[in-house]
């Protein structure tokens, strides 16, 4: 008997340029009471997809799901960074309020400079200064 050994999983990183020009919308951010999510809050979400796909044997690895998602392998390694930072900041992004316009004053770069500091107690210094440079506490 012979097993198959194909998987095929769906996800959009960017949704169709004409159809948010079609809707007035920022491209590539869910609709949500209040405004759009974060495009970090988004990404990480995103990562934490990737990382149970390959926890259910999705895919193999990042460059699996680089294949299958039409990233470069680069791209899924910056993702997944964000994957480094302490629990408690994950969710401090998971629940950032909605914006109703404009871009968020959180980036995925600085939050992955943050996740670059390996240590949990320096990554806190340094979200805890980020927000309050942005005024977000």
């Amino acid at each position: 008997m012979q097993q198959n050994n194909r998987v095929e999983s769906q996800f959009q990183i960017h949704p169709a340029p004409r159809a948010a020009a079609q809707r007035g919308d920022q491209p590539g951010a869910p609709a949500v009471a209040g405004g759009r999510l974060p495009r970090i809050t988004q990404v990480l979400a995103l990562a934490m997809q990737f990382r149970e796909m390959i926890r259910r044997g999705d895919a193999r690895d990042c460059a699996d799901l680089a294949r299958l998602g039409g990233l470069t392998r680069e791209r899924i390694s910056q993702i997944m960074k964000l994957l480094w930072l302490a629990p408690d900041i994950q969710m401090d992004i998971l629940y950032l309020p909605p914006t109703p316009s404009g871009r968020f004053p959180v980036s995925e770069v600085a939050m992955r400079k943050i996740a670059n500091r390996l240590s949990w107690p320096d990554q806190h210094e340094e979200w805890v200064n980020l927000k309050q440079a942005r005024r977000l506490s």
